[in-house]
């Protein structure tokens, strides 16, 4: 399976430390990624400038889940406990 258009949940819910385009302190926790338009797609998905954090995520059931919402509550709960 591959990630469900127009997710967006790796975008929202964990923290990012590192650079972001638009964001260069990075983002907190349940922080909607300014690079997230609002379809849920990523709009520097493909650019070069897309952070490496960001290229290592990946669809993983464990951590998506069976839907969107699901995905954020995992996320946001993994978060929280590594945090």
């Amino acid at each position: 399976m591959s990630c469900r258009v127009g997710c967006g949940a790796c975008c929202i819910a964990p923290s990012i430390t590192s650079s972001i385009p638009g964001m260069p302190a990075g983002k907190p926790a349940g922080v909607r990624c300014i690079n997230l338009d609002d379809d849920n797609l990523c709009r520097l998905f493909g650019d070069p400038k897309r952070p490496a954090v960001c290229l290592r995520f990946d669809h993983d059931p464990e951590l998506c889940g069976d839907s969107r919402e699901e995905a954020l509550t995992i996320l946001a709960r993994w978060e929280k406990e590594t945090g």
